[in-house]
């Protein structure tokens, strides 16, 4: 994702969103987190709710894809 001109808090917030270096069944649970990040910042500007709500999001993926290696590792070990 593209931050130039961005405030550092925004680009500090976009942060970890990058998937493409996960496995493919991860890559699947971490890129709608990734596409709605960068809809947010292509349509948002610079503001401390904008940098709260991209870390919030960013949590919310890091726990789906917790989830899905879980499940994916369970799958696997049952």
């Amino acid at each position: 994702m593209d931050t130039t001109g961005r405030h550092p808090s925004t680009a500090q917030a976009v942060r970890g969103f990058a998937y493409d270096h996960l496995p493919k069944h991860l890559q699947e649970v971490s890129k709608p987190f990734h596409d709605l990040a960068e809809t947010m910042l292509n349509r948002l500007p610079d503001d401390p709710e904008l940098s709260a709500a991209l870390r919030k999001l960013r949590e919310a993926k890091d726990c789906a894809v917790l989830l899905a290696a879980v499940v994916r590792s369970d799958e696997r070990s049952g």
